[in-house]
């Protein structure tokens, strides 16, 4: 068993409510997302509230600001899901539907297994990574770091999944 997970958030503010035609398309995908999500190899935890999604805990004083945040055994997995999934179908969109980031959006990082982020933990490692760059104690996919702080090559990461059918 692994001693170590791979934890992960990523904000974004929306260029509109969520219940404005504009984001009609986004919306209709949270369900079909999450639950590839769930059912993905090496998924262990994602933030929701009631509703099966996150989009509906507000975070922030503004409205349109969104949190998302899940963990994974480790990197492997959480890349072949954003990367290798119908995920990036909906990424590959998210200017359609949310402002251009100034700075970080999203951060990865390293916890014991069995232990779940919080939403201020996950800010927080958002602020260390816009501060700082990449670290081991926040960091992205193009720098990441294994369990024990060290620098991983990120061409390992990509030819470690196979690409979409």
């Amino acid at each position: 068993m692994t001693q170590h997970h791979l934890a992960q958030i990523n904000v974004a503010r929306a260029l509109a409510p969520l219940d404005d035609p504009k984001l009609a398309v986004f919306v209709a995908r949270l369900d079909d997302i999450s639950a590839l999500a769930d059912k993905s190899p090496g998924f262990v935890w994602r933030l929701q509230s009631d509703s099966g999604n996150a989009t509906d805990i507000q975070v922030s004083e503004d409205p349109r600001f969104i949190v998302n945040m899940s963990v994974w055994e480790d990197l492997d997995a959480l890349f072949a899901y954003v990367y290798r999934s119908d995920h990036l179908q909906v990424m590959a969109q998210r200017r359609r539907w949310f402002e251009k980031p100034a700075g970080a959006f999203m951060a990865l990082w390293w916890l014991p297994a069995g232990r779940l982020p919080t939403v201020e933990e996950g800010l927080a490692r958002i602020e260390e990574l816009d501060l700082k760059g990449p670290t081991p104690k926040a960091f992205t996919f193009k720098s990441p770091f294994d369990a024990a702080g060290r620098p991983l090559d990120r061409s390992a990461l990509v030819r470690s999944v196979e690409p979409c059918a």
